[in-house]
């Protein structure tokens, strides 16, 4: 690379699937996972003479997300055709908005890595039909098509070309998942390509005023693959402008696993769909009512949360931008404490044990099975000394995985700790008789024999002992 300083220019489109039980336009299933080409008729497939009907809750939820990204609302919304031919697209066009698409000039809050604020323009949002899924069989040498997906309901969020940096894309894009995660308009799962994001990139000569040529990045579906994309392109159009090159526009493919994008076809512009409002369509009419309806109906979000946790619950800063991050943890740590938990001792499970699981299975916050109650049961049992630590991350881990109500399992299970002090004393006493070198140790000063005695004491115990019981017991007889 030369002298030459070059800025990044990038603007996404994120594709959201929303978390309607049914299509966009007809009574099929949204479920995940299903045997391919079970979740179709003959409207998701495209068949002459079926007749498409708007699902109110994809409006609904294009509106409440437009609100919460401060985007103004189109009271007057209509549907659009945009045609391509493509095996996945089973009416040869998509069902979108072009024309006057459902929200437009909204914009997010995001932070930048100087730790200051800026928003990010969001050009508008526009509500569309999904296409099906190719699976390429190389075993047959053929391709596949499951219409599964055909008609499940998107919002498409287009955002302005405003950010300058990977850090500030995925800034944007958490922010953006956050606010929807929080109104229940989609999971935002990117591995299960519920939230997914093309990235619109150029570079120019810092302190130009003209954009350079863009190129359009397809499939990337995680914010590792998103920040390698936008690292590799920067360079890779850096490198052709160094050599005298210009940049073509065009669609590239990522490839994460080479590390590397390639050409897939020529960006094409909006007159090469050939547009048209869609006919079997009526336009969308939002009225004050259904307006005033969705606002008020919006939920407590993160900025809220964080401001109330801070004076309600007295835990600290770092934990409360944890726990809120996502929102079915924040749910969690709320009814966790609304059945008698401590804030302080609901926010150490979630920190610790939980986010350490989670991370180990690679699970989201969504995914957990075990129950608020549940948890607040586990902390009572520490606080009442019930159980010691250790058996209660034991217990944790298997009400982690199979939610096991731990006052049961601990009864079931034998592993109440010893409170009979009589007990406790006589095998405090073969301890310290069984090991005169390490009493001697610690009555010469030296403080982590005293740790190495409370070991074998649990051992005897079978971890069946309070470990503070068992220190204390132990200075009194050696003292």
């Amino acid at each position: 690379m030369a002298n030459k300083q070059y800025e990044t220019v990038i603007g996404l489109e994120v594709h959201v699937e929303l978390a309607t039980k049914t299509k966009i336009f007809c009574g099929c299933s949204t479920a995940f996972g299903a045997a391919p080409n079970t979740q179709t008729c003959p409207v998701c497939t495209g068949m002459p003479g079926s007749l498409p009907v708007l699902n109110k809750q994809v409006l609904e939820y294009a509106i409440a997300v437009g609100l919460a990204t401060d985007c103004d609302i189109t009271r007057y919304a209509k549907f659009d055709r945009k045609n391509y031919f493509y095996p996945d697209n089973p009416q040869n066009y998509q069902i979108s908005q072009l024309y006057l698409p459902i929200c437009r000039n909204g914009g997010v809050e995001i932070e930048t890595e100087a730790g200051g604020k800026k928003t990010v323009g969001i050009h508008e949002i526009h509500m569309e039909e999904d296409a099906g899924k190719l699976i390429h069989d190389e075993w047959e040498d053929c391709s596949l098509v499951d219409y599964n997906r055909s008609g499940v309901p998107l919002i498409e969020i287009v955002s302005e070309p405003d950010m300058r940096s990977a850090e500030e894309v995925i800034a944007y894009l958490e922010t953006l998942r956050q606010v929807i995660q929080y109104l229940g308009a989609s999971d935002c799962k990117l591995q299960e390509g519920s939230m997914r994001a093309d990235v619109n990139l150029s570079v120019r000569e810092a302190g130009t005023e003209a954009f350079g040529t863009r190129t359009e990045m397809k499939n990337l579906n995680s914010f590792r693959a998103i920040t390698r994309a936008i690292e590799g392109e920067r360079e890779r159009q850096i490198d052709l402008l160094e050599a005298g090159e210009s940049v073509v526009q065009e669609t590239r493919r990522w490839d994460d696993t080479k590390g590397e994008s390639y050409a897939m076809r020529s960006k094409e512009d909006a007159q090469d769909y050939r547009y048209f409002p869609d006919p079997d369509l009526v336009p969308i009419t939002v009225s004050d009512e259904m307006l005033a309806k969705i606002k008020e109906q919006q939920p407590e979000f993160r900025p809220e949360k964080m401001a109330r946790y801070k004076t309600e619950f007295d835990i600290p800063d770092y934990d409360i931008e944890i726990i809120t991050g996502e929102k079915a943890l924040a749910d969690l740590f709320e009814e966790t404490v609304a059945f008698g938990a401590s804030p302080k001792k609901a926010s150490n499970w979630l920190m610790g044990e939980t986010l350490r699981l989670m991370k180990e299975q690679e699970l989201d916050a969504g995914d957990l099975r075990f129950s608020p109650e549940n948890l607040a049961k586990l902390i009572a049992l520490t606080e009442k000394k019930v159980i010691n630590s250790s058996v209660a991350k034991e217990v944790f881990e298997v009400m982690f995985a199979e939610n096991v109500d731990p006052e049961q399992y601990v009864e079931e299970k034998g592993l109440k700790t010893e409170n009979d002090e009589g007990a406790l004393k006589k095998v405090l006493e073969e301890v310290i008789a069984a090991n005169p070198q390490s009493v001697e140790d610690y009555r010469n000063g030296k403080e982590k024999a005293i740790g190495f005695l409370v070991g074998q004491t649990m051992k005897a115990m079978k971890g069946k002992a309070d470990p503070a019981t068992v220190n204390q017991m132990l200075r009194e007889l050696l003292s």
